[in-house]
């Protein structure tokens, strides 16, 4: 059981670019009972996986603490994003507050919640999993190839070999044919016949 005496309440403010104002999300979470000292922020976008002030504050976070943040979209962008980052503050025993969705976890309704969206979490991974392979079989079926597609037609295999065969260089051969250099020599490479 974890020691409420000495249990915090932090918050999390977020925006997405600099022309933004965090302003009114912290006047919030102060009013929500966090001490500004407290309240962690990011100027980054909801996608970025890599979140400095997010990444601070779960160092801080401690079994018993309170997490507060404005709306559940602070957390992420998508819902797997969203489901993943509850599920781990759930193990870690840190409650979570958000003030617009009324998602109150130290209550018995919102833990009960949190229970329901790991369910969905889980139930969203192997929907993924179950679409992914659905897409593998019905190409298969359909006689395609699963993977990368090829980046060369035959014909510019053909005319990238022949450019190389005449000495020309490979920024020459990459300009003739609209493709990268890495393209061109990873086609070079699966094209030359192996030495013994």
């Amino acid at each position: 059981m974890s020691d409420t005496t000495t249990a915090r309440r932090y918050g999390y403010a977020r925006v997405s670019t600099s022309r933004q104002t965090l302003a009114q999300q912290i006047d919030a979470l102060r009013a929500a009972g966090v001490d500004e000292e407290h309240i962690y922020r990011d100027v980054i976008s909801g996608t970025k996986t890599d979140r400095p002030g997010l990444a601070e504050l779960r160092r801080h976070l401690r079994p018993g603490d309170t997490l507060v943040i404005v709306a559940l979209d602070r957390l992420g962008r998508t819902l797997s994003g969203i489901l993943r980052t509850l599920e781990e503050l759930t193990e870690q025993g840190v409650s979570l507050v958000s003030l617009r969705e009324g998602f109150d976890m130290t209550t018995p309704a919102g833990r009960a919640a949190a229970g329901m969206f790991a369910v969905m979490a889980q139930l969203e991974r192997d929907l993924i999993v179950e679409r992914s392979q659905a897409a593998r079989d019905a190409l298969k079926a359909r006689g395609g190839s699963v993977g990368r597609k090829r980046a060369l037609t035959e014909d510019q295999a053909r005319q990238a070999r022949a450019l190389k065969d005449r000495g020309e260089t490979a920024r020459a051969i990459c300009e003739t044919l609209g493709i990268s250099r890495a393209t061109l020599y990873r086609y070079l490479a699966e094209s030359t016949p192996a030495t013994t």
